[in-house]
């Protein structure tokens, strides 16, 4: 796989096979209690370590639409002009919190016609272990 560029702006601009760069999200225990509280979920397998044990989790977990949250920012960091047309998301395993991680993406189509890319997605924790994976489509204009 090629490295591509920091971003683009166009579907012009767009390499098959190109990878974005890598992001690592913000997954310390304050971003999330700030994201909860935002969002009205006081559950505390989200915001606490020891009642996530409680519960039977490892720890506190990063909530999945938080993940998704992580995974929009990827591409429009990358693509500022894009417009996300689509992402699908597979959740193997928890993203934990206060855990380092690190999110990656891949250009895997590039249909022209229709200005829209088609990525691949990817969560690993420090362990080079998959949390989350998906795909996602992203409308770009022509030039």
């Amino acid at each position: 796989m090629s490295a591509g560029k920091m971003s683009v702006h166009s579907i012009a601009e767009v390499e098959f096979g190109a990878e974005l760069p890598d992001f690592t999200p913000d997954t310390s225990i304050g971003n999330v209690r700030r994201f909860c509280a935002a969002a009205g979920w006081n559950g505390p397998r989200f915001t606490d370590h020891q009642a996530a044990r409680e519960l039977g989790l490892p720890s506190a977990i990063v909530p999945g639409v938080m993940s998704q949250g992580f995974l929009t920012a990827v591409l429009h960091r990358w693509a500022p002009t894009g417009r996300i047309g689509k992402i699908d998301t597979v959740f193997r395993a928890p993203v934990l919190v206060d855990t380092p991680h690190k999110i990656s993406a891949v250009v895997t189509d590039i249909a022209e016609h229709r200005g829209e890319v088609e990525l691949d997605l990817t969560v690993t924790n420090e362990r080079g272990e998959t949390r989350v994976f998906g795909t996602a489509t992203l409308v770009l204009p022509p030039a």
